[in-house]
């Protein structure tokens, strides 16, 4: 499981240092892919098969297509290298607005990745009583 918050940056050559709290759960390989909200998702080998998975059991629908061309396409495996770094895709880093200052967020079974200005923007967590009020409909509780 992922959790937590840790900032890093980029530097020329689109290289980002992984957290080292994250490194040993992702193991030497695993999966960046586009995200939600305007992130990047990180997958261990794992999950990012259970993730697949899901996608390959959605009814054969062009909302479905869509959203398994969107996770595929933009996919990449990496590993990280000796000095803890990533090489994200240009494609990506474009897609996710990573340019200089980022955020690397553990959320449950993945990993977040986020230009620090979007995830500023998009998280400010004013709402969290109303957002958890709501999900008690789901069964969650507090």
């Amino acid at each position: 499981m992922f959790m937590g918050e840790y900032d890093h940056s980029i530097d020329t050559k689109g290289r980002i240092i992984v957290p080292a709290k994250f490194r040993e759960s992702l193991g030497e390989e695993f999966v960046v892919t586009q995200g939600l909200d305007g992130c990047l998702f990180v997958y261990p080998n794992s999950e990012w098969e259970n993730f697949v998975t899901e996608l390959k059991n959605l009814p054969g629908n062009k909302e479905a297509r869509q959203l398994q061309r969107y996770f595929m396409a933009g996919a990449a495996n990496l590993e990280v290298d000796k000095q803890g770094r990533i090489l994200i895709p240009s494609k990506l880093r474009e897609s996710a607005g990573l340019e200089k200052e980022v955020v690397f967020v553990g959320v449950l079974s993945k990993i977040e990745i986020w230009a620090k200005d979007r995830w500023e923007s998009n998280n400010s967590f004013d709402n969290m009583d109303d957002i958890a009020e709501n999900m008690s409909s789901f069964g969650l509780s507090f």
